[in-house]
């Protein structure tokens, strides 16, 4: 008796599957898709939290499989890529510590990044523990890869902006001791924490996907990693500036594979749109009520490009969150 290939699935398609292909496919053995066409060998707990918020979601498709991550971003094309960025920010930390940088950072600057990027923290890693929860739930293999990476991705971030902030302490003892504090209770800071306490305790894995890759993390990711980024070389503050856009790149993918499994969803029934949208209107106006609390610390700003200063933070939010909609053929509201 022949041996079964590994790849049995995938042999309707009679050409040799790329590596992508054999590692995301028919990956879960909690779904229909996997090797035993049961959702659970046994009868345990968590099964009806699965049928609840995974099967029982308002996002359908008659084929998971049909979603493919643009990338096709396997672990250890994954660990490659990030290998690379890692190398590029080890560089700059190094440089900051050997040349003695932060001391040529201004006072004012220092309060604004004590404001702005210490409890920034906080959020990043209600971020990764959402982007882990859509993988954990999701009905496809090839969504549970994309979301897992995406949370590794966050945990990054949060490192990364742990070490910046240890290596301005050690120029400036005070910095970032009240971050935890400023987060739960600094005024412009509690739109967002109000979001994000909300948006993790959204259990249906579609809704949460959305709310999170769609409405929320382009506003809050082009807030920080563009504009902060932006805002650091008015500052004198450049290697700040090319930390975030390379945090900033992770953000790229993450709207990158959302909006092919957003195709995918409307492809296969366009009813999905009228479920999205529902979920646009509802969240959107408060993803952009906690963006615009943070509007005063940016105008009127320079920018490091001669007499160019900050102005309408909100409204460049704004339109850059409709963009992201519309190249999914989506509304802002």
């Amino acid at each position: 008796m022949p041996q079964q290939k590994t790849f049995w699935h995938l042999l309707p398609q009679r050409r040799m599957p790329t590596e992508y292909e054999v590692v995301t496919s028919k990956l879960l053995l909690n779904t229909r898709e996997g090797y035993t066409g049961r959702r659970f060998e046994l009868d345990v707990p968590l099964q009806p939290w699965y049928a609840k918020y995974q099967q029982g979601s308002l996002l359908t498709c008659s084929n998971w499989e049909n979603f493919r991550d643009p990338r096709e971003t396997t672990y250890s094309k994954y660990t490659d890529l990030q290998m690379q960025k890692e190398i590029f920010v080890d560089g700059i930390l190094e440089e900051i510590e050997s040349t003695g940088y932060d001391r040529e950072l201004s006072a004012q600057w220092i309060e604004m990044l004590d404001d702005l990027a210490v409890p920034l923290r906080y959020p990043g890693h209600a971020f990764m523990m959402i982007a882990a929860y859509i993988g954990q739930i999701a009905p496809c293999g090839r969504i549970t890869v994309a979301a897992a990476l995406q949370a590794s991705d966050e945990a990054r971030r949060v490192e990364r902006l742990a070490y910046r902030i240890r290596q301005i302490q050690l120029t400036f003892p005070e910095f970032g001791l009240d971050g935890k504090n400023r987060w739960e209770l600094g005024q412009r800071w509690q739109p967002l924490r109000r979001f994000v306490e909300q948006l993790l305790v959204t259990y249906d894995w579609g809704e949460a996907f959305v709310v999170l890759n769609l409405i929320l993390k382009p506003m809050v990711d082009e807030l920080f990693m563009k504009h902060v980024g932006d805002l650091a070389l008015g500052q004198n503050d450049h290697l700040l500036g090319q930390i975030f856009y390379s945090l900033n790149e992770d953000c790229q993918w993450h709207r990158d594979w959302s909006r092919a499994l957003v195709q995918t969803l409307t492809a296969d029934n366009p009813s999905n749109n009228k479920i999205i949208q529902n979920w646009i209107k509802q969240w959107r106006p408060r993803a952009l009520e906690a963006v615009d609390a943070f509007a005063d610390l940016f105008e009127s700003k320079p920018l490091g490009q001669g007499d160019t200063l900050f102005h309408n933070l909100t409204g460049k939010i704004d339109d850059f969150g409709a963009e992201c909609l519309q190249n999914m053929a989506l509304e802002r509201i």
